[in-house]
């Protein structure tokens, strides 16, 4: 199978301090690198290693300037951010891009892809019949060998 393990979980949130707070000082992971996304948040790391780019991604709203987070991860209402409806997606470290191209598109889904520059990683954002989002993560050296969005 193509997915690997679960990567990270990521909480959308209008109160970033006090998720630093919890995460960090009270769970005790580890603020880390985080690369310079268009809107705030925080990655969250178990040890010393970002190899895995982290467990944990908390996604800070800025109600003054949305734009960043709605055209990255698109829009939720902040009603609906409580409770398990502020966990904003869940995320797998996966390989063999094309397979998963293939499979969803013979399936009928719509999905959407990025590429993160600075880490080497190539997103891809589907949702589950549920309209959870699931983000699967491949080596960026796949999307330019097969495009980036053949």
């Amino acid at each position: 199978m193509a997915i690997h393990t679960l990567a990270h979980y990521s909480v959308r949130t209008t109160r970033l301090e006090a998720s630093r707070h919890f995460y960090v000082d009270v769970l005790g992971l580890r603020e880390g690198f985080r690369p310079p996304f268009d809107f705030p948040g925080l990655w969250l790391y178990k040890g010393d290693d970002e190899a895995q780019f982290g467990v944990v991604h908390i996604i800070g709203i800025d109600p003054d300037a949305p734009q960043g987070l709605v055209e990255y991860l698109g829009d939720k209402s902040e009603a609906s951010l409580h409770g398990s409806a502020a966990i904003d997606h869940l995320a797998f470290l996966a390989t063999d891009l094309p397979d998963m191209r293939r499979r969803l598109r013979q399936a009928g889904l719509a999905f959407r892809e990025r590429t993160v520059p600075s880490i080497g990683l190539h997103q891809l954002f589907v949702e589950d019949p549920s309209g959870v989002t699931i983000e699967l993560n491949y080596p960026a050296e796949e999307a330019r060998q097969h495009g980036a969005h053949a």
